[in-house]
């Protein structure tokens, strides 16, 4: 079998803009821009789609949960052009700002089974550093049917996530900001958005804001050995079967990708996150400083 070196691995989820701007006028390159759409009608990368829903869309009971999203983004991707064929490339403003959004479309396109896509890395601020193209033109899609073939690797839904409670070989990184960990906000929404504030008991805390670093005014993913480090201070190791969670699964996703980096491979993401884990009242959760802390 085959062992990806760190650049191959890094490759299979990040593209840089110098990259990027090589294939701009490839016939099977689709860019997505998950940006909200007033910033992208200003402008935007050429031939780049606006898809604000990767960022928006909530995957909660309520909302029809894992279905409705594999159906309502099976859909969303097939109207921008995106089939098997495609390269995919996602971009957000900048890293830290949209709240890994770029991620999370990788993560839903991967989980839906296209396995051709990456994120711009360092966004759409490190494409306006290189002082590359941009446009106010909105392209004209050419629809196209997007084939699903799920990966279920990659996802666990609430009833997998309230096991892996109770189970000693996963272990559970919670990936919110330190306002949420402890139980002051419910979410990046607001304090009160969500009806319960806390976390899922026994989860370790690893603020998503540390996958980054500043060069030049401008987050990047810190290299594979430093997040390698960086996960192993809070005992995520190569070794365990980890999984995941935010508040929606953004920053979840942004986190993903780093894992997979640093050479975590039995990851998954609770993507129903805490907006759908704390609207059930008979869930288990935590609140303030964990006592061992």
């Amino acid at each position: 079998m085959e062992i990806m070196t760190t650049k191959q691995i890094q490759k299979e989820f990040l593209t840089e803009a110098d990259e990027l701007l090589s294939l701009l006028h490839h016939d099977n390159l689709v860019i997505i821009d998950t940006r909200e759409p007033e910033d992208y009608i200003i402008s935007h990368i050429p031939g780049a789609f606006n898809l604000y829903d990767i960022f928006t869309y909530l995957a909660t009971k309520e909302n029809g949960g894992y279905e409705a999203m594999r159906k309502t983004f099976a859909r969303l991707f097939g109207t921008v052009g995106i089939n098997s064929n495609k390269k995919v490339v996602v971009y957000e403003d900048a890293m830290d700002n949209g709240y890994g959004r770029s991620c999370r479309g990788l993560f839903l396109l991967k989980y839906l089974g296209h396995k051709n896509v990456t994120v711009l890395h360092g966004g759409f601020q490190a494409w306006l550093m290189k002082n590359y193209p941009t446009t106010k033109e909105i392209p004209v899609p050419a629809q196209k049917d997007f084939v699903v073939s799920i990966d279920n690797s990659m996802i666990v839904n609430t009833e997998e996530m309230l096991e892996a409670l109770n189970n000693p070989n996963i272990t559970i990184l919670d990936v919110r900001d330190h306002a949420e960990w402890i139980g002051v906000s419910s979410s990046p929404y607001g304090p009160n958005f969500a009806p319960r504030k806390g976390r899922l008991p026994g989860a370790k805390w690893l603020e998503w804001y540390n996958m980054m670093k500043n060069v030049n005014s401008i987050p990047w993913f810190k290299e594979p050995e430093e997040l390698k480090k960086l996960f192993a201070e809070v005992g995520v190791t190569p070794e365990c079967n980890v999984i995941i969670y935010c508040f929606k699964g953004a920053r979840t996703s942004n986190v993903y990708i780093c894992l997979k980096m640093a050479g975590i491979k039995n990851v998954k993401c609770y993507f129903s996150a805490w907006n759908d884990w704390s609207r059930d009242f008979s869930l288990p959760i935590e609140t303030g400083y964990p006592k061992h802390s």
